[in-house]
């Protein structure tokens, strides 16, 4: 018996067989070819998905209200929307007071200013507030405003800032421009013909509207207190609520 015979043989439970039917030599090769080939493939491993991965917010839609004004003596440049809460953006609201039409109520607990307006409306700004937005409060009126004004710190807060001394009353204050202090515009208050040293100003810095922050009085985004300063007008009454809790922190 050959060799082949011998190996078909042992497949075939030790029985050769041909002819019709019988397992042919090249069948038998055919099948041990593809046995051993089997033998050698490896089987596809599936790999895991790929984690989807969350599509990324979309940027928020600047309103109009909102964008640069390049026209400005210094340019003032977009809000930046994503750090100004949207309960703070500037809108109209219905106003129930008793308040006559272009009062101003700076609400400093809740961190809003009113400008009220006729017919049950009033507009409302988000702020924020800063010490000496806290060092008075009651009824008092804008006496003036200016546009780009420069900015004097009070002694007081020199005493506690001495590196402000530069800008002190004594030595003129600081020029106007994009880092005074005091932004674009500002509203002065005055009680009984003094100046409360109390300002509505503003400030680039949209992360600050609806805290308390470090220095300063109330300061509203730039855009909006441009567009304060253009529907107020001088001598109009202004009312501060005070903020109890913030009062008894600054007597500690």
């Amino acid at each position: 018996m050959r060799d082949f015979d011998i190996i078909a043989a042992a497949a075939g439970g030790g029985e050769r067989r041909s002819g019709r039917g019988g397992i042919g030599r090249r069948a038998f090769l055919v099948g041990l070819s593809a046995a051993a080939v089997s033998g050698c493939v490896a089987v596809p491993q599936r790999t895991p998905a790929a984690k989807l991965q969350p599509a990324p917010a979309p940027a928020p839609v600047v309103p109009p209200m909102y964008y640069a004004r390049p026209e400005e003596r210094f340019p003032v440049p977009e809000v930046d929307i994503a750090r100004l809460d949207r309960r703070f953006w500037r809108t109209e609201v219905a106003y129930p007071g008793k308040e006559k039409p272009g009062t101003l109520i700076v609400d400093t607990p809740a961190k809003y200013l009113y400008h009220v307006r006729p017919g049950g409306r009033a507009m409302r700004y988000g702020i924020g507030v800063g010490r000496e937005g806290f060092a008075w409060a009651g009824r008092a009126i804008v006496a003036y405003k200016r546009k780009w004004p420069r900015w004097t710190p009070p002694d007081s807060m020199v005493a506690r800032q001495p590196e402000l001394e530069p800008y002190s009353i004594a030595n003129g204050g600081m020029d106007p421009g994009p880092r005074n202090p005091l932004g674009s515009r500002a509203l002065y208050i005055h009680k009984d013909g003094k100046d409360t040293l109390y300002r509505l100003h503003g400030t680039p810095e949209a992360w600050s509207i609806g805290k308390a922050v470090s220095s300063g009085c109330i300061r509203l985004i730039n855009q909006d207190v441009m567009h304060l300063h253009d529907t107020v007008r001088d001598g109009s009454p202004i009312v501060v609520i005070p903020d109890p809790a913030m009062e008894a922190l600054l007597a500690v």
